[in-house]
């Protein structure tokens, strides 16, 4: 079934204002999405109640406002939603959208552009970019546990948070990543996927 209706009944509680800008978003990612594959084609038909909501929940678990860095923007999940929300509920942010493929940060600008939000897009590499000091860092569906905290390791300030999205097997990722890291997590259940969680990451440092 198609949830591009009524889309304000997954997000009830943002301004009309910050609707349109997500309807915005929500148009532009299915005008691209046939030249740049920015989503899979069936997750067209649930974009709102899977990759949109999916976002905002992580935006909302944010504990401070500062820097946000979302690395591998890629398709703008959440790095785009987190960049529409803060202006209205965290406008001294500033977020940085970090993507190495040349085509989605055009998407990504155009996105900036048309919403008119606040936000820069850094074209390059992850491993390439000057480090970031951020207080908090997102990546969505772009390596395990064990590469994200290594780019967490380049890019988060010493005090600040990571919010890494996370399937099923989180739990054998955090083993994994145990081995070779310290860290302390707490995982929030995901209100989108059975069994998915969001890892609250801190105090990052090696083994």
């Amino acid at each position: 079934m198609n949830d591009h209706v009524n889309e304000d009944r997954y997000i009830p509680d943002v301004s009309r204002e910050t609707l349109e800008r997500l309807k915005c978003f929500d148009s532009l990612v299915r005008k691209w999405n046939p030249r740049i594959n920015l989503v899979s084609r069936n997750s067209l038909e649930v974009l709102w109640s899977r990759h949109i909501v999916d976002s905002v929940q992580v935006f909302r678990l944010r504990e401070k406002s500062g820097s946000w860095v979302d690395l591998g923007s890629g398709g703008g999940f959440p790095g785009a939603v987190v960049a529409i929300l803060a202006e209205e509920f965290d406008p001294g942010a500033a977020v940085t959208l970090i993507e190495s493929d040349q085509r989605k940060c055009a998407f990504l600008r155009t996105v900036i552009r048309e919403t008119g939000v606040a936000c820069r897009v850094i074209s390059r590499r992850i491993e390439q970019v000057e480090p970031q000091a951020a207080d908090i860092l997102s990546a969505r569906a772009l390596t395990n546990l064990s590469g994200l905290l290594e780019f967490a390791e380049r890019h988060l300030s010493s005090d600040g948070m990571a919010l890494f999205p996370k399937g099923v097997s989180w739990q054998k990722e955090v083993a994994e990543a145990e081995r070779s890291w310290r860290f302390e997590y707490e995982p929030t259940e995901s209100a989108t996927e059975a069994g998915s969680v969001i890892l609250k990451v801190k105090g990052i440092s090696r083994v």
